[in-house]
């Protein structure tokens, strides 16, 4: 049968029949020409983003995946996708990640990817089946030489036992935490003279075989110190962390360049250990110190619940005559407090937390619950111990006049007493875990010199505990007896127990919490007890946290008949670099007619 083409309503013959066939084919042709010219320039049209999408992996394997398939700068640029490394990027997909999947144990992973179009994106689906990983079938961890006993333990600890998933960056972060041990133990060549996994893919094992060897363990030599400091080199050498002979620690080096920064002496420290200088494994140190302006003159304004606004100024000279002594001079005068004080330290050469103190100055106070003005002179030794840990002894002198509930006392106090303190916090500005306790003995006795008979003993702590989603629990307490000969009313205001204000019990005013008089004036007592308990929430990447707390306490002068005031309360947190400034606002429990109370101030309060 021979090929035709027709017209409706006419007959085509041979000449009419083969020009209408032209035309159609011609039209006919056209017209699929500029169809697939659409369809070629809509899929030609380029890409404006490309996305890669994963699945079958989750977790840390799903991080590690991801990473290897970040998309490769230039990709995408000026709102179109290059297609040419498009492709080169799509054709490496399978092996990157199955090179991903290797640290995690799996070498048999199926992976398929897939171009969804979206629009003018482009999503590469990643579909990953990761398969039986390999598992540890064997080990065999040695070390050579006799090493510390906490260095042999590490490497029995080192994880991946037999039977376990063979995983790279275990094995890898073991092996870095060996070394790094190794390091702080003054062995600085400690390295792996055999590291090698043999893997066998078609039995899905493994086999680790490991050998350290720690070397020669390096000491402390000489130390060399520079700049134009003007301190003796006697004064200077209490800083340092270790002494010569010591093993060698970069710890022990950090910890020295803090406790240079730390006296507040110097605004450069540069500690440098001459390891390749080193002898016989000695290492020579050097430090180079730019010493800080000796004589500061800092005033002050500022404001607490407690005190009302108050002016500070202070004078400080932290290098009298070139000895390394320290003097200074402080006031201040505020609604309720007027303080002058005198100190003279006296470094001691046993550590950096040795010294004698002299202190002398006046204070006086102008509460609701009493007035009371005093002078005083005290000298103090404090001994530096380990772990941060200090010992106190000190002699103390006091001429003291108080009116309390109506009465005047007028007292002279001759009073020896001891502390013992501890603080261990991991940032003194804004700490997230750590502790402070103290206890302290005093008494005084006519023998001695005084108008009065007593014995003291108070302790107080402070417990900073971590706890998940950036929320910090803080526990804090507060203890006082006395044992006293004499009656409460020759007792001054300074040896009597009050509580109340921002750092005791929030909800009532600064020292208005005690037993009373038979006019209901409240006049202190023999004993005291305060505790609260305070959560605070800090917002990641900023300086604000919300808190919220309860606080219980009262002075009274019976354990038999007492009782204790409650709060509870909310504020606010603003983390400063001389610490946080606090707004709190707390409410009275159990009163008859409770009331609600702002309270403001600045620092931790430890």
């Amino acid at each position: 049968m021979g090929e035709g083409c027709f017209v409706r309503g006419t007959v085509p013959n041979a000449t009419t029949a083969g020009g209408s066939c032209a035309v159609v084919r011609w039209v006919a042709g056209l017209v699929l020409i500029l169809v697939l010219s659409a369809v070629d320039t809509a899929q030609a049209l380029p890409y404006a983003e490309v996305r890669v999408q994963i699945r079958g992996v989750e977790g840390a394997v799903l991080e590690n995946v991801a990473a290897a398939l970040e998309l490769p700068p230039g990709l995408v640029r000026d709102g179109r996708v290059n297609e040419l490394w498009l492709r080169r990027f799509e054709r490496g997909i399978p092996q990157r990640a199955r090179t991903a999947l290797e640290p995690f144990g799996y070498y048999e992973p199926r992976i398929q990817v897939d171009r969804l179009p979206e629009n003018r994106r482009l999503v590469l689906r990643v579909s990953i089946e990761p398969g039986p990983p390999v598992r540890v079938v064997g080990r065999r961890l040695s070390m050579e030489g006799d090493p510390p006993r906490r260095l042999r333990e590490r490497l029995d600890e080192f994880p991946l036992a037999p039977g376990e998933v063979l995983r790279h960056d275990v094995y890898e972060g073991a092996k870095a935490q060996l070394k790094s041990l190794a390091v702080d133990l003054g062995y600085l060549d400690a390295d792996f003279s055999v590291a090698v996994i043999r893997v066998n893919r078609e039995q899905r094992s493994a086999e680790i075989e490991l050998l350290f060897v720690p070397g020669p363990r390096y000491h402390f030599g000489a130390v060399t110190l520079s700049g134009n400091h003007r301190y003796p080199e006697r004064f200077l050498r209490r800083h340092l962390a270790f002494r010569e002979g010591d093993v060698f620690s970069f710890d022990l080096l950090g910890l020295t360049q803090q406790n240079f920064f730390d006296s507040d002496r110097f605004s450069g420290v540069v500690v440098n250990p001459r390891i390749a200088a080193a002898e016989n494994h000695v290492v020579p140190i050097d430090i180079h110190l730019e010493p800080s302006a000796p004589r500061r003159l800092r005033p002050g304004v500022g404001y607490g619940t407690d005190t009302g606004g108050r002016f500070t100024l202070s004078y400080q000279d932290v290098n009298v005559v070139q000895t390394g002594h320290e003097l200074g001079l402080s006031g201040m005068l505020a609604e309720r407090q007027k303080q002058a004080n005198l100190r003279y330290i006296i470094p001691s050469h046993r550590n950096i937390q040795s010294l004698i103190a002299l202190r002398a100055g006046y204070q006086e106070e102008n509460l609701k619950t009493y007035d009371t003005r005093y002078y005083f002179a005290e000298a103090e030794r404090v001994y530096g111990l380990r772990r941060n840990r200090l010992g106190t002894i000190y002699l103390r002198y006091q001429q003291e006049d108080s009116n309390i509930g109506g009465s005047d006392i007028s007292t002279r106090l001759i009073m020896p007493g001891a502390r013992f303190s501890q603080m261990r916090f991991n940032d003194p500005i804004r700490p997230t875990r750590g502790y402070h306790y103290q206890a302290e003995v005093r008494g005084t006795h006519d023998n001695l010199g005084s108008e009065v008979r007593l014995f003291q003993m108070l302790g107080n702590l402070n417990f900073l505990i971590p706890l998940p989603f950036e929320t910090f629990l803080h526990l804090r307490g507060q203890g006082a007896t006395t044992n006293q000969s004499d009656d409460l009313e020759e007792i001054p205001a300074s040896l009597r127990f009050f509580t109340g204000g921002d750092r005791s019990v929030r909800g009532y005013a600064y020292q208005t919490l005690g037993p009373t008089d038979d006019l209901g004036n409240v006049v202190g007592g023999k004993h005291l007890l305060v505790g609260s308990i305070e959560l605070e929430k800090r917002f990641v990447g900023s300086n604000w946290a919300l808190a919220a707390f309860y606080d219980t306490g009262n002075a009274f002068d019976s354990f038999t008949d007492f009782r204790l005031a409650r709060a509870a309360g909310g504020g606010v947190r603003y983390y400063t670099p001389v610490g946080p400034v606090k707004v709190d606002v707390a409410r009275q429990i159990g009163e008859p007619t409770p009331s609600y109370r702002l309270h403001i101030g600045i620092g931790l309060g430890w």
